[in-house]
């Protein structure tokens, strides 16, 4: 990584480190404004769409409950993937590979492979960095670059973009970092015959997610001739993937933590540690997200005062509770909200709608692979049958082809 192997927490780098963010929405304009430190020798970039006018002319305005008032402008804006590829640091001689590449767009595999998107920036040193929802998500970053160290992360803020170039963060920075290896791994398999029902838009293969099995570091996978063969070849390349990873996750948890003042900024102990993490937040997602399309548009406190519906979310809930540590190996932590404090505390979101009914309502398409069919996938590749989580995912699935087709978008 260009030094900052040897790089203490603590101790600002000695030479420039460039940071770039695959997404300028409001979750990636928030976490770029509070890691950019160019007197620390921390730079950090843009990757922008719809809103790159507005963030070149003016950068970000950010208007925070945490932190004030104030506005960001990165040390550069890239209007695609393909012109911050070409000069990573636009303000210095010579190009310079990225030193993170932190992805926080929405997770789409059954439209797109975002690690094809990202391929062009990454050198043989660069870390990625995965702030998106859902489980399973690491894998097509894994399969596409076998050497890199990948970086899983699970946030709980709410933030949106009022305008082009304009953030409001309401409440919650908290931030959660692992290294990530192969925990969620994916392996094709003839024999599981429901991959032929997995959506293939748009590259939908082994490597994406689309039609594959998941099977999580130190399960049986559904064929065991070649397992004792591979593992110690596994280990050899996982473990110090892990031990990277971990380190370039403290570097970052300092900057933001040190330098950047969120006070709420979490290095997770080891990798089972924060894909549970990612499995308790699925609990929230996976419940709420498609159940609040499928009742019409009711937001979460709306949801959780319906009997029916509150007996729905809670079953769901209680499912991925119960199947989580089969998968993972490790129960949830006594600290973790379960799954009928969930519902209490959901009661007092009044006004709250769910990211999935937004996109629903706006015609985009929704996270369905990566909160609901990763999950039925995973659970299954262990012996695990998630029959509640199995009807919403095949439901809201097909919502969602059906007025695809409608448009002619499919």
């Amino acid at each position: 990584m260009g030094g900052l192997e040897s790089l203490a927490p603590g101790a600002d780098p000695d030479r420039p480190v460039h940071i770039v963010f695959v997404g300028a929405g409001a979750v990636g304009c928030f976490y770029a404004s509070r890691l950019h430190h160019p007197s620390h020798n921390i730079h950090v970039s843009l990757i922008a769409r719809s809103n790159y006018k507005a963030l070149t002319d003016h950068g970000v305005h950010l208007q925070t409950h945490t932190f004030g008032d104030y506005t960001f402008r990165p040390h550069a804006v890239f209007p695609s993937v393909a012109a911050a590829a070409a000069n990573p640091n636009p303000s210095e001689a010579g190009p310079r590979e990225w030193d993170y590449i932190i992805v926080t767009t929405k997770a789409l595999p059954d439209r797109s492979d975002d690690s094809a998107l990202i391929a062009p920036l990454v050198g043989p040193h660069s870390c990625i960095v995965l702030i998106q929802n859902g489980v399973g998500v690491e894998q097509p970053y894994r399969t596409r670059f076998p050497t890199n160290p990948i970086i899983s992360a699970v946030t709980v803020i709410s933030a949106e973009q009022t305008s082009p170039g304009t953030v409001r963060q309401n409440r919650w920075t908290r931030i959660h970092l692992g290294p990530y290896s192969n925990s969620a791994s994916f392996s094709s398999s003839s024999d599981d015959n429901d991959n032929d029902n997995v959506p293939q838009h748009g590259g939908g293969d082994a490597t994406t997610g689309g039609g594959a099995l998941i099977t999580p570091t130190g399960s049986s996978p559904p064929t065991s001739t070649s397992t004792s063969s591979s593992s110690s070849s596994s280990d050899a390349i996982n473990l110090p993937l892990q031990k990277t990873g971990a380190h370039l996750a403290a570097l970052l948890s300092d900057w933001w933590t040190r330098l950047g003042q969120i006070r709420d900024v979490d290095c997770c102990a080891d990798e089972i540690a924060l894909q549970t993490i990612r499995w308790h937040k699925l609990c929230i997602n996976a419940a709420f997200n498609p159940s609040s399309v499928l009742a019409g548009g009711r937001g979460n406190a709306d949801m959780a005062r319906d009997p029916e519906l509150r007996r729905h979310l809670g079953g769901v809930m209680r499912e991925i509770w119960e199947a989580a540590p089969r998968i993972l190996g490790r129960g949830f932590p006594a600290s973790m909200a379960s799954p009928e404090m969930i519902l209490k505390s959901s009661e007092r979101n009044v006004g709250s709608k769910p990211s999935m009914l937004l996109d629903w309502e706006g015609g985009r398409p929704m996270e369905v692979e990566v909160i609901l069919g990763n999950p039925v996938r995973i659970a299954r590749a262990r012996g695990v049958e998630m029959p509640r989580l199995q009807s919403v995912y095949a439901l809201v699935r097909s919502m969602q082809e059906v007025r695809g087709r409608a448009k002619g978008k499919l």
